[in-house]
C-alpha cells in the first residue's frame, strides 16, 4: 500500500470514538455525570487546582471557546468555580469544588481501568512507539 493512501486519520478517529464511548458508558455505570471532555478538565484541575482557563486549554489541547463552554457546564453542575485573578480582572482561575473533588474520586477508578483496558496485550515498547508515531504525525501537520 502506498504511504499516501493509508487512512490513518480514519483509524485514529474510529479509535477515539470507541474510547469516548467506553468512557461515557463507564461513567454512566458508575453514576458519574461527566462527559469524556468534562473528565479531562476535572482530571487536569485535580493535578493543578486553580490554574487559568488558558492553561486548561493548553494542557488539554482544546481551544479557548470549547474550554469555556465545558467550564460553564461544570460550574452549572457545581463541580468547579471561577475566581478572578487579583491583578487581572479579565482572567479566571478555575478551582474544583467539594462536589468536583468527590466526582474526581468517583470517576478516577473508572478512567484508570479504561486506560488499562485500552493498553491490554501491549508492551511499554508498543506505547513508546505509539507516542513517537502519533507525535510525528502531529508534527507533520504542524509544520
Amino acid at each position: 500500500m502506498k504511504k499516501q493512501s493509508k487512512e490513518y486519520g480514519t483509524l485514529i478517529d474510529r479509535t477515539l470514538r470507541m474510547i469516548k464511548l467506553n468512557f461515557i458508558q463507564g461513567f454512566k455505570a458508575a453514576g458519574v455525570d461527566l462527559t469524556p471532555e468534562q473528565w479531562v478538565m476535572i482530571d487536569r484541575l485535580h493535578e493543578n487546582n486553580g490554574i487559568s482557563q488558558t492553561e486548561l486549554a493548553n494542557g488539554s489541547f482544546k481551544n479557548a471557546p470549547t474550554v469555556s463552554r465545558i467550564i460553564d457546564l461544570l460550574v452549572s453542575k457545581g463541580m468547579v468555580e471561577r475566581q478572578r485573578f487579583e491583578n487581572d480582572r479579565r482572567r479566571y482561575k478555575i478551582f474544583l469544588t467539594e462536589k468536583g473533588k468527590e466526582t474526581f474520586e468517583k470517576a478516577n477508578p473508572v478512567a484508570l481501568k479504561l486506560r488499562e483496558r485500552g493498553w491490554e496485550h501491549l508492551s511499554d515498547e508498543d506505547y513508546e512507539n505509539f507516542v513517537r508515531i502519533v507525535n510525528r504525525v502531529f508534527e507533520n501537520f504542524s509544520e
